[in-house]
């Protein structure tokens, strides 16, 4: 799995691969700086996420939090279909704005 963030004028966090439970330590090392900082708007772009674990959700919703205590805002854009039902059955799409 492979995390790159872009500043456009915001943080665009891109995830590349598999995030399951063996590397989901790669996305919370790179997001580390983003919790820390005062930036209060994320997007999340899904479009080369292959698969996520009950341990990669987990991520995500640290960093809504974090996001939500800033008053920010989080989206989540481009998921695969196979993603976007994970999300559905996990009750996800009800926690995040998807796009």
């Amino acid at each position: 799995m492979e995390v790159k963030i872009s500043n456009d004028p915001v943080p665009v966090i891109s995830i590349n691969g598999r995030m399951d439970t063996g590397n989901t330590v790669i996305f919370e090392e790179a997001i580390a700086p983003l919790l820390k900082s005062p930036t209060k708007d994320m997007i999340i772009d899904g479009s080369d996420l292959e698969y996520i674990s009950s341990s990669g959700l987990r991520q995500f919703l640290v960093l809504q939090k974090n996001i939500k205590e800033k008053n920010g805002s989080l989206k989540v854009r481009n998921l695969r279909a196979e993603i976007k039902d994970i999300f559905d059955l996990t009750g996800f799409t009800n926690i995040f704005t998807i796009e």
